[in-house]
């Protein structure tokens, strides 16, 4: 069983690769990806946005983001990643349920996702999450982008 755990400096590489590897599956490494995967602690952490790693024993397979959006007290649910040979056994669900949790405990009025609808499965969890589908503002921060989804606490 694996365990979440908050960022630690020691991570940065695996929070880097697990999203490199990913975008490099499925899409591409845009320029803003690789600023904000290669210093998550300025565009992060340093924020005040957190980072959370799923470690299985000693190995880090998996990372998610909150990374705030603006002064509304908005998040963005971003660079969610899980190593690709544990892929399907629920880590990003957890993952998932765990970044709701902490926003609730938190008080966060909304966590907001950029994705693809090339992401299928992606989105069906997105929406069994209860991440209901808004528009998708002109100025998006990624090319891939093409639906925007929010969950409203």
């Amino acid at each position: 069983m694996f365990e979440i755990i908050a960022f630690e400096k020691q991570y940065a590489k695996e929070f880097y690769a697990l999203n490199i590897e990913w975008l490099q599956t499925f899409f591409y490494v845009e320029p803003y990806d690789e600023e904000v995967l290669s210093k998550p602690e300025t565009y992060i952490i340093n924020k005040e946005g957190h980072i959370f790693f799923a470690k299985l024993d000693n190995t880090i397979v998996g990372t998610v983001a909150l990374m705030p959006l603006g002064k509304n007290g908005a998040f963005e649910l971003t660079k969610m990643a899980v190593s690709p040979i544990l892929r399907g056994h629920k880590i990003g669900q957890k993952l998932m349920q765990h970044c709701i949790d902490f926003a609730k405990k938190e008080a966060m009025p909304k966590l907001i996702i950029y994705s693809s609808r090339k992401l299928e499965n992606a989105i069906y969890i997105y929406r069994k999450y209860g991440f209901i589908e808004i528009p998708v503002e002109a100025n998006c921060p990624y090319k891939r982008c093409n639906i925007k989804m929010e969950l409203v606490f």
